[in-house]
């Protein structure tokens, strides 16, 4: 694609980056196709490519207007179209930037800017969100309707976190919400690795990944959270942990980009790249292993599992395929579903903020997992989790607790 961009960001290294992202793009459409907004809308504004030259016009000094602002704010950040993209086009780091400038550019409507700060100020604050969440739950019978589904439930602790002290050492991140919302996805993670031969750790000095207040063109704001990160876990990255395992692939996704956000910082850009280079789902850290008595302590019921792959872990972390097939090993029977590269709608912030399409979207992936009668649906990540649940009649949970029977 050719561009021609202004001075402004011919000499901004973020606008040299984006203009490299740009010309890769040859117009094809073919991202169109695998884009979950696009194929409702039906409006090249609501698609890749069209975003992509709404992004263009705006690096080259065209009219950026609310329309502009509309049609990005409309993306699920989902990368299906990276999956699809021929070319190899980085849409969502170009996205990313596209969101960050026009929110320096326009000034959004005071109730837009009022969610969005109230949404960064909880959700990457775990000391916040928990004491928030726990109210709500107890004020869950008289909450509107529109509230109350998207209250997940109280969850009891089901198992402790083991305690044996093996050789081998890895790093787990707590989250935000799922220290809350799902105690147990961690507590199993340490427990199936601990069979493993493996300690796993949380740090608690770590907290939000940054993606957050990042996907919400807060991105220094965002920064300072992955250089917090980075402080408190480099310690144990000195002291020879293994990997940073990751159990939300959201987070994971984000993780994934510490190297890329922070290119251009000379003092956390190395450390930022080794982050980015150790962090694993837990999927891709099993796969390495020998998992023969995981599976033979896995639940081997004749009852069918639907599998929800998220977004961030088949598009960005690119490990699709891997939690079924590690599943399948273990002797869980898995239902077969439709349109696996489609978004369940949640896509962090994304069902607060753009709740029709999320419920439209929610509504087909939950059509397209349950058409073979699971009696369960398992995914990677807490939001897809928690969306999922909000308006499914099938029970659903992270996928490692199968494995932690």
């Amino acid at each position: 694609m050719k561009t021609d961009l202004i001075p402004h960001y011919q000499d901004f290294p973020q606008g040299q980056d984006a203009e490299k992202i740009l010309r890769s793009c040859v117009h094809c459409g073919f991202c169109n196709a695998t884009c979950p907004t696009y194929q409702e809308l039906n409006d090249e504004r609501d698609g890749p490519r069209g975003r992509i030259y709404l992004i263009k016009q705006l690096l080259e000094g065209g009219e950026v207007t609310e329309k502009t602002r509309t049609h990005l704010d409309r993306c699920l950040t989902c990368r299906s179209c990276e999956t699809t993209c021929p070319s190899g086009v980085q849409y969502g780091r170009l996205i990313d930037f596209g969101r960050a400038e026009i929110e320096k550019k326009l000034e959004r409507p005071f109730n837009q800017k009022l969610m969005r700060w109230a949404l960064r100020q909880v959700l990457p604050y775990s000391q916040r969100f928990g004491p928030l969440l726990k109210v709500g739950q107890v004020l869950r019978p008289i909450l509107p309707e529109a509230i109350k589904t998207k209250m997940p439930p109280k969850r009891e602790v089901n198992s402790p976190w083991p305690l044996k002290r093996h050789a081998r050492v890895m790093l787990a991140l707590a989250g935000c919400a799922q220290p809350s919302t799902t105690p147990n996805t961690n507590i199993s993670t340490a427990r199936v690795l601990d069979k493993l031969g493996i300690t796993l750790i949380e740090e608690p000095k770590a907290g939000c990944c940054g993606a957050v207040s990042y996907h919400l063109g807060a991105h220094d704001e965002g920064l300072d959270f992955m250089r917090r990160n980075i402080d408190a876990w480099w310690p144990a990255v000195e002291g020879g942990v293994e990997a940073i395992v990751m159990t939300a692939s959201g987070c994971g996704a984000m993780l994934q980009d510490y190297g890329y956000a922070l290119r251009h910082d000379a003092g956390y850009a190395d450390k930022a790249a080794k982050i980015s280079e150790l962090t694993k789902d837990i999927s891709e850290v099993l796969q390495a292993e020998d998992l023969t008595q995981l599976f033979f302590r896995a639940d081997k019921s004749s009852e069918k599992v639907a599998v929800h792959c998220p977004c961030t872990l088949q598009h960005a972390m690119q490990q699709g395929g891997v939690v079924e097939s590690i599943l399948q090993q273990a002797g869980i029977e898995l239902a077969r579903t439709k349109d696996k590269h489609l978004c369940c709608g949640s896509a962090g912030t994304y069902s607060i903020l753009q709740p029709e399409m999320s419920q439209k979207l929610l509504s087909n992936k939950l059509d397209a997992l349950t058409g073979e009668q699971p009696s369960l649906i398992v995914t990677s990540n807490v939001g897809c989790q928690l969306h999922l649940e909000s308006k499914s009649k099938v029970p659903v949970q992270h996928w490692i607790e199968l494995l932690d029977r």
